[in-house]
């Protein structure tokens, strides 16, 4: 996978940079790709004000490590929930890229939405189209250049301190933000800081870095090379079909050897500057602007839309045709089904959690102890965390016949998202268990309902 990214220089810039003009993208998949990423946008800015039973229905706060995912809490102790799901990921990263190429870029991911959905179409507005662009960065400095671009950087900015706030949400919530908001400065200071950091970076991404993000910074597109093979299906030009593309004169009549007439205009539309026509590139990000402006051109010429499409690199080079490669290409349909099964038992996990957590422990340096009526009894020490914002009151069962508990500091409420530690015997009658340890359950119970069930082993003098 080569690099071959074609750009022009903008004025001031170091000789490393050159500055990237986009023709401004029409046709159907630019239009299908805008309700894709003008939903995800709404979902974005939705997402950390919507609560399902008083909890985020997203939020990541990595300083306390406490996360909500669709409204349920998750703590330290859930991390195999987490590590499933890190699990599905990178299955999904894989597997996908292998199959669909790098849509997930072109389409979804949040840099690219906000680049060309959002501050690239500000920059038309105010700029004008990728020509009056370049007019104005190379013409003479003026009273309109200045002012285009005062507006335009402040606006970027402005912008970027909303995505600021909205980052932060995610991570602290909507109503810590609130009070960073509201309370004067001194008082969290920590946090103010941290939304104009983070407003300075998305500025300079947005406003300057652009697509490098995608061609160096961001590790996935390097990856393409390693997770793209031969029946992968990508944004690609058919060569069989374009080549050669340059004009000829037969019998006084100007014809084409191909369909390409190498009007540059694919060229012209790449958010990454690159000749599609050059084969697959790192650059590639999947966005489909090329086959838009090449089917427009097609239309005009009267020949058939899709010489730059979605293919497979046999297709693109003609060495087979796309209903033998759909016959003999099953992956998508095996990759699409294991997807589907991962993420339907990751649902299952974060849906059947328990909303309380129970760890029970037998007191250290304590065996069994023989009472006077013939009872034993073992010491243990229980740790109890609400993994919900509300109160709960609960009482603990035994779930072993022949056993039942005493409580040594009786408890029956946990603050919401609060923890508590409290002693209890398990008692049973020295008759009860013929071997010298036994497996035993204590139940959580609220409501009339078992929410979690914690075993560990009971000891007593074995019968002889």
């Amino acid at each position: 996978m080569k690099s071959t990214a074609k750009q022009d220089r903008q004025p001031g810039q170091k000789a490393g940079r050159r500055w990237i003009y986009a023709k401004k993208p029409k046709g159907p998949l630019y239009f299908y790709r805008q309700i894709v990423g003008y939903t995800l946008l709404l979902f974005f800015i939705a997402a950390p004000f919507i609560k399902i039973d008083g909890n985020p229905f997203l939020k990541f706060n990595v300083l306390e490590a406490k996360f909500s995912i669709f409204g349920n809490l998750f703590y330290p102790q859930d991390f195999h929930i987490f590590l499933f799901g890190m699990l599905i990921i990178l299955v999904c990263i894989v597997l996908f890229t292998a199959v669909y190429g790098r849509v997930w870029c072109g389409w979804a991911c949040p840099q690219t939405i906000f680049m060309e959905l959002v501050f690239r179409r500000i920059e038309y507005f105010i700029e004008g189209d990728w020509k009056q662009q370049q007019k104005l960065n190379n013409g003479p400095d003026s009273d309109i250049r200045a002012i285009k671009k005062l507006v335009k950087h402040l606006v970027f900015l402005l912008i970027s301190f909303a995505i600021s706030n909205l980052f932060l949400a995610y991570i602290i919530g909507v109503d810590a933000l609130y009070q960073i908001v509201r309370e004067p400065i001194h008082q969290h200071l920590g946090g103010f800081l941290a939304i104009w950091v983070f407003t300075l970076v998305f500025y300079f991404v947005f406003a300057y870095v652009r697509e490098i993000v995608c061609t160096r910074i961001c590790p996935y597109g390097r990856l393409q090379s390693v997770l793209l093979d031969d029946h992968s299906v990508t944004v690609a030009y058919n060569v069989a079909r374009g080549e050669p593309r340059r004009k000829r004169k037969k019998d006084g009549r100007q014809e084409w050897s191909g369909d390409c007439i190498d009007c540059q205009l694919c060229v012209h539309v790449c958010p990454t500057g690159i000749d599609i026509r050059d084969g697959m590139q790192v650059e590639c990000v999947s966005c489909t602007a090329c086959i838009d402006a090449c089917d427009a051109v097609m239309e005009k010429i009267q020949r058939p839309k899709r010489l730059i499409g979605f293919y497979t690199p046999s297709q693109a080079e003609g060495e087979i045709s796309q209903v033998t490669e759909k016959r003999r290409n099953t992956r998508p349909y095996i990759y699409t089904a294991l997807l589907f099964a991962l993420t339907a038992v990751f649902g299952l996990l974060i849906f059947s959690r328990s909303d309380v957590e129970g760890r029970l422990f037998r007191a250290k340096g304590s065996g069994y102890q023989m009472r006077d009526d013939g009872t034993v009894i073992n010491l243990y020490s229980l740790e109890l965390m609400n993994k919900t914002t509300e109160n709960m009151e609960f009482e603990l069962e035994s779930g072993t016949e022949g056993i039942r508990l005493e409580l040594v500091n009786p408890m029956f409420n946990l603050e919401g998202e609060g923890s508590a530690k409290m002693g209890l015997f398990l008692v049973a009658d020295k008759e009860a268990f013929s071997t010298y340890k036994t497996e035993v359950k204590v139940h959580i119970i609220s409501e009339n309902k078992i929410l979690k069930t914690m075993e560990t082993t009971f000891i007593a003098p074995p019968l002889r």
